[in-house]
């Protein structure tokens, strides 16, 4: 393996986005070696011989999902990215990208080791943020996957979606606290979540606020017919209506909701390209099985031109996918807001396992679209990608801003210097 020596400009150039003058190294440790190996063991063995069972429409049957986590803490790779202190792994975040890569080879394989989305995200969140009461409430059970998460962000239009600013819930003070009032959509697993995570407008600013599932003001409306179906409770509309809370619900300060989503966003985004980098190497294992097996035109599918081109260039999405990850995981490992990164990293790795797929199919032809492997689900799971999290335009809006700021910035210190 080989490293980046200080000095060198790998990323950008210039000083510009993405520019490195530190040593990043490749070499991974032993000991992480060792359980990427077992992971992967651990869904081979365990995770992909359940995959017949995962027939709910709105994600992983609860009962499952219980009996994959106990067995993945007797393998003892439950929590990877998870604090020692709360029962896991404590990897960093590089460490992370590797072994959730290993995780995403199966679509249980998140399910099973707790560092699925949402409350892989929630999880980091409330580790930074909770006070010590709220981490006993709320933080402890997550991470020991007793109990899942929502987080109450997205709402439908005129609401906030890819523009947080515009965001329509409120929160008000009263005597008792807070009174909540909103409508959101979207909401990932709300439906079987023990507690979401809501963002609020206040008098001071967007506010995160804590609150229980049981709350009266907090309703389900309905579970929404998506094309993806791997996350537990699916994707929820919700609303809150006069929904009472303490000022105990508050998670870290007043009005600095805004603030705390990105501790969330910037890794949480890392980690979705991680799982989804391994369910894109599944399906080129799986068409690589395939045109080893069919013949056509009197040869080997392998040994044509065109389906050879489609496996070199999904190979090349699979490696720069992993390099984007790592470089991403490297700058949170230096205390970096990786904002440029996970931007970055986030557009590329969605399109490119999209790319993956969809070569997948297209090689193994009506086997590709039928139920006889998995890569008709994996379309349908794969393609919202590309949207949640901040669709690809967005980011490529945010990156582009980003790099001519940067560049006039530089420019006029140069024009001033003498």
């Amino acid at each position: 393996m080989e490293s980046t020596k200080a000095g060198a400009r790998p990323f950008g150039g210039d000083e510009g986005p993405g520019y490195v003058d530190r040593v990043i190294d490749f070499e991974l440790e032993p000991e992480l070696l060792e359980l990427r190996g077992r992971v992967r063991e651990f869904v081979r063995e365990v995770a992909i011989p359940n995959e017949q069972r995962d027939v709910s429409t709105h994600g992983t049957d609860e009962g499952l999902r219980a009996e994959l986590q106990e067995k993945a803490r007797e393998w003892g790779v439950f929590a990877p990215q998870i604090s020692t202190e709360l029962g896991g792994l404590g990897l960093d975040h590089r460490g992370t990208a590797v072994i959730l890569e290993e995780s995403g080879y199966s679509l249980l394989g998140a399910q099973a080791l707790n560092c699925a989305a949402p409350d892989e995200g929630t999880i980091h969140m409330l580790d930074l943020i909770a006070d010590p009461e709220q981490r006993e409430r709320y933080l402890v059970p997550l991470a020991a996957g007793r109990v899942r998460s929502c987080f109450s962000m997205t709402e439908p239009a005129p609401g906030a979606g890819s523009d947080p600013s515009m965001l329509q819930t409120t929160a008000e003070r009263t005597d008792n606290g807070w009174a909540i009032n909103g409508h959101k959509w979207f909401i990932t697993g709300a439906e079987g979540a023990a507690f979401t995570v809501c963002m609020a407008k206040t008098g001071a600013g967007a506010t995160m606020f804590l609150v229980d599932a049981d709350n009266p003001g907090f309703r389900i409306e309905r579970v929404i017919d998506a094309t993806d179906r791997a996350f537990p409770g699916g994707h929820a509309e919700v609303s809150f209506e006069n929904c009472e809370v303490g000022d105990d619900a508050v998670l870290g300060e007043v009005g600095e909701g805004f603030r705390y989503a990105q501790v969330r966003l910037a890794p949480a985004r890392l980690t979705h390209c991680e799982r989804w980098l391994g369910t894109a190497r599944r399906a080129l294992d799986i068409s690589l099985d395939y045109v080893g097996k069919r013949e056509a035109f009197g040869q080997p599918l392998g040994e044509l031109g065109m389906v050879q081109e489609k496996i070199a260039r999904s190979v090349i999405d699979i490696e720069a996918s992993r390099a984007m990850i790592w470089r991403c995981a490297w700058a949170l490992d230096q205390g970096e807001p990786a904002k440029h990164e996970s931007s970055a990293a986030k557009v590329f790795v969605a399109e490119a396992v999209n790319r993956v797929v969809d070569s997948a199919v297209q090689v193994c032809g009506a086997t590709g679209i039928s139920g006889d492997t998995l890569l008709a689900r994996m379309m349908g799971e794969l393609r919202p990608f590309r949207i949640y999290d901040g669709p690809t335009e967005t980011h490529l809006w945010s990156i582009a801003r980003r790099t001519l700021r940067g560049h006039a910035a530089r420019a006029a210190e140069a024009a001033a210097t003498p």
